[in-house]
């Protein structure tokens, strides 16, 4: 059984940032590789690791992740989702009504415009695929084990678009995960496959929420779950924020602030701006995270396809003859069918020209659907420097002897300790931070940070970001012991 075969249908409920894009840039631009070594804060931290996203800036991304704003129907992901003449089909987590912004979305939409695609052509035709993420790869699987012709075109010098394992084990003991990495409770399938790879595996669970003044008592998403519950009983759409505030809840309440970033860290949008007739997916109590090099399981799916990379495709060109494709590097090719899989912001930028224009409802949809920001940040240290409760620091012994479930791909023998630490109040930037070294035994930090203050934590050069991850992590510093 090959790769491919393993893991076509993979797929619902996995979370965070997604897919793959190509986009019309003369010269591509890598995705974010290793920062240079940060210098030393004001606090005298200077971690042995450091590494950061840039998808708000990226040209191939121009967002992480689509998100539904306040007054826009789930039918423009659908209208987006309908093929143009039999000629131009679309993919992407943007067009997926179930569960947009996610990885399963990502996949789901590659293997359904695949299908659309195998309905219209003929045995033996000639198909290009742009884009070769997590959507592009579902299709390629797809359409390669229905023997079509299929050519890949990816803007990037690697596959998995978004799905982004940095793998250098000089500092990083295991892969820097910078795209998509958790998986929801849900995605049995994808996790199982994952296993079957050998890529590792850990539960992350168990949440703890400080102050400056200490550890405060949990935020609840029941109050935004009731929020959300009444507001989808009136006449028209509102936001998060005013629905919140309509049920007498105070969105700058230090508590729920926090809770709320923490939806943005996994939506990529504020709750001023996202609907709550087609809300958010809330952060979920657990989510396995993935430990391994993700890279062959999208080269795994790529099999069979003719893959050209650091292939920027800017124009599109299609009739009832046939596609032509237009490269930045001057080339013009010609296939019979073509699956566009860019990012709905690579879309929203007119930077990929199609001749004719798209059909009015696909355009509508285009402008309507708001593209989310979401950035990580990945911190290692030589020695535990913070702590969860006064009476706990992160272990740095690595695991000697792993249990039965380590071996099976999953680590869940620290899941009781806290993995999920929370910023609540303060003007720090990044409020949600996942611990590794319970599950790992390795002093690793993740930040995530989404919505407006991803944006803003995009535009910090390194040095400056690494002050604001330190700041953000002073409660918890502050407790170690």
């Amino acid at each position: 059984m090959t790769r491919r075969t393993l893991l076509i249908g993979a797929g619902a409920g996995v979370l965070g940032v997604l897919l793959a894009s190509c986009t019309p840039e003369p010269v591509p631009t890598p995705t974010p590789d290793r920062s240079p070594t940060p210098k030393p804060t004001a606090d005298s931290v200077t971690p042995a690791a450091f590494v950061r996203s840039s998808w708000t800036n990226d040209p191939f991304s121009l967002g992480a992740a689509s998100f539904t704003p306040v007054g826009i129907q789930a039918a423009a992901r659908e209208a987006l989702a309908e093929p143009v003449d039999d000629r131009l089909f679309i993919a992407g987590e943007a067009t997926d009504v179930d569960a947009p912004g996610t990885m399963a979305a990502a996949l789901r939409s590659g293997e359904r415009a695949a299908e659309l695609l195998r309905r219209a052509a003929d045995d033996g035709e000639r198909v290009a695929i742009v884009g070769a993420g997590l959507a592009g790869a579902a299709a390629a699987a797809r359409l390669v084990a229905d023997g079509l012709e299929v050519t890949v075109f990816e803007a990037r010098d690697r596959v998995g678009g978004r799905v982004h394992s940095l793998v250098d084990d000089d500092d990083w003991p295991i892969p820097a995960q910078l795209g998509g990495w958790l998986l929801g409770a849900s995605d049995g399938a994808l996790r199982e496959n994952l296993e079957t790879l050998d890529v590792r595996t850990a539960s992350i669970s168990g949440a703890v929420w400080r102050s400056a003044e200490g550890e405060v008592a949990p935020a609840t998403t029941e109050p935004v779950q009731a929020a959300i519950a009444g507001a989808q009983q009136g006449l028209t759409d509102t936001s998060l924020e005013d629905a919140l505030t309509a049920a007498g809840a105070d969105p700058t309440e230090p508590g729920l602030a926090a809770l709320l970033a923490s939806i943005a860290a996994w939506s990529g949008a504020d709750a001023a701006d996202v609907s709550t007739w087609f809300p958010p997916l809330l952060p979920p109590d657990e989510v396995t995270a993935a430990l391994g090099d993700l890279t062959p399981v999208i080269e795994g799916m790529l099999e069979g396809a003719r893959l050209s990379l650091s292939s920027p495709v800017s124009r599109v060109a299609y009739d009832e003859a046939g596609v032509s494709l237009g490269i930045a590097s001057g080339e013009s090719l010609s296939f019979d069918r073509v699956l566009i899989t860019v990012p709905l912001g690579v879309l929203q930028s007119e930077g990929l020209q199609f001749a004719p224009a798209l059909p009015f409802s696909h355009r509508g949809a285009i402008a309507e659907l708001g593209m989310g920001r979401i950035e990580t940040v990945w911190m290692r240290v030589d020695e535990p420097l913070f702590a969860a409760a006064p009476d706990r620091a992160p272990t740095s012994e690595p695991q000697t002897e792993p249990d039965a479930d380590a071996e099976a791909g999953t680590d869940d023998a620290a899941a009781a300790e806290p993995s999920v630490w929370h910023v609540v109040g303060g003007d720090t930037m990044i409020r949600t931070w996942i611990d590794l070294a319970p599950s790992t035994g390795e002093n690793i930090l993740v930040g995530i940070v989404g919505g407006e203050a991803a944006g803003e934590f995009a535009e910090l050069d390194d040095e400056k970001a690494l002050a604001a991850a330190v700041a953000s992590l002073a409660p918890f510093r502050a407790s170690a012991g």
